[in-house]
């Protein structure tokens, strides 16, 4: 079959590569319809996480059964499911408290697993004609059949329910304000889910002109930090005041204002700054060593100085790691099928799988309106 495979920094290929087989009878065989380029992806791609030549890409896959494991009972060839991008046994301590981004199962040595991710364990990824699925039953999240809300249905993979965690994560209440950091697709996708939670007003800072133009049109405040310092954008709007809550969806990347250079806590400064006493920080951006481009060379270890003690004199509390997709993805599902969620608004382009390089160029660039990007094999 054909796949994207990583070559080294800044460099997929789409080669062909063996077809995966069932390896336990609670495997299921997927034939990818759509599968999605994430800028979880991205990290991988620029050569922060020392990624192995060969790992095939890809951790938000839709697609149709078609191989069935002589264990599973509740799928069958034929039917259409949605993978959470975590890969999670069902039956551990974790999982069984739907912390499911935490499995303790299927990556032993560390605490949860993922398809196509460097360190996630042995699971290789969707962006690709066929995906292995373990734990089918409980993995797999059944789809109305046809191809009805094929660009909402695969967000469930990721983004969607990653957005929507950054909310769980600050615990938006209705009527409450909000700032998100980062106006990507899961900055969007929590801006999204703020205001399906009913908050008053959500603001969100990015300087990528198409991605505060998307983050406008579903009816929030787009702030341009290119412009000045969006904590002061934001007070000066509001009269001098804060905000109730603060969600990161940037993480270690975040850029200095001001300044075009990587700040690995610029964005954990602003929220500890514009966030009210008492407030509550979500963070589902990503923080793990890593090469932040050099600025910081406690990153690479995941280290970061920040302001505890005016966190501390503010009494905020802060909420972190990858969403346990499974805790959100269903209810979300049945959001979109009642026409009460069209999360397929941030989808900029849909990309035949031979062109997944050039795809990877530009979204990692920035250019051309690439703000999501469904690859089709």
């Amino acid at each position: 079959m054909k796949a994207v495979v990583y070559k080294e920094p800044f460099k997929v290929a789409v080669e062909q590569v063996p077809d995966p087989k069932i390896q336990h009878p609670n495997d299921v065989i997927v034939r990818i319809t759509s599968t999605c380029i994430c800028g979880s992806d991205l990290h991988m791609y620029e050569g922060r996480t020392a990624a192995p030549p060969g790992l095939i890409f890809g951790h938000e896959n839709l697609g149709i059964v078609e191989e069935v494991g002589s264990a599973v009972t509740t799928l069958k060839k034929g039917d259409r499911v949605v993978m959470p991008f975590n890969v999670a046994c069902g039956f551990c301590k974790n999982c069984e408290r739907g912390f499911t981004g935490f499995c303790l199962t299927v990556n032993p040595g560390f605490a949860g697993g993922a398809y196509g991710y460097v360190a996630m364990g042995p699971y290789p990824g969707g962006q690709a004609e066929y995906l292995r699925v373990p734990y089918a039953d409980f993995n797999a999240l059944k789809l109305p059949p046809g191809d009805e809300h094929e660009d909402d249905f695969v967000l469930l993979a990721d983004i969607f329910p990653t957005g929507y965690h950054g909310a769980e994560l600050a615990q938006v209440s209705p009527g409450e304000t909000v700032v998100i950091f980062g106006a990507g697709p899961v900055g969007a996708m929590a801006a999204y889910s703020c205001l399906l939670r009913g908050a008053s007003e959500v603001y969100v800072v990015d300087r990528v002109p198409e991605r505060l133009k998307k983050i406008e049109e579903i009816g929030a405040i787009p702030i341009d930090f290119s412009k000045g310092d969006p904590v002061e954008q934001i007070r000066q709007m509001r009269g001098g005041d804060g905000v109730d809550k603060g969600i990161d969806a940037v993480g270690y990347q975040a850029i200095q204002p001001g300044q075009d250079k990587e700040a690995p806590s610029a964005v954990l400064e602003a929220l500890i700054q514009i966030v009210n006493p008492t407030g509550i920080l979500g963070i589902p951006g990503l923080y793990v060593p890593a090469d932040p481009g050099g600025v910081d060379p406690h990153a690479r270890e995941g280290r970061l100085l920040i302001s505890f003690g005016k966190l501390f004199e503010k009494g905020l509390r802060l909420a972190t790691g990858q969403c346990n997709v499974k805790r959100y993805n269903r209810y979300l599902r049945d959001l979109i099928i009642a026409g009460r969620a069209r999360p397929s608004f941030i989808v900029s382009h849909h990309v035949p799988l031979d062109n997944a390089p050039t795809a990877y160029e530009k979204f990692d660039k920035r250019v051309e309106g690439y703000t999501k990007v469904v690859l089709k094999p």
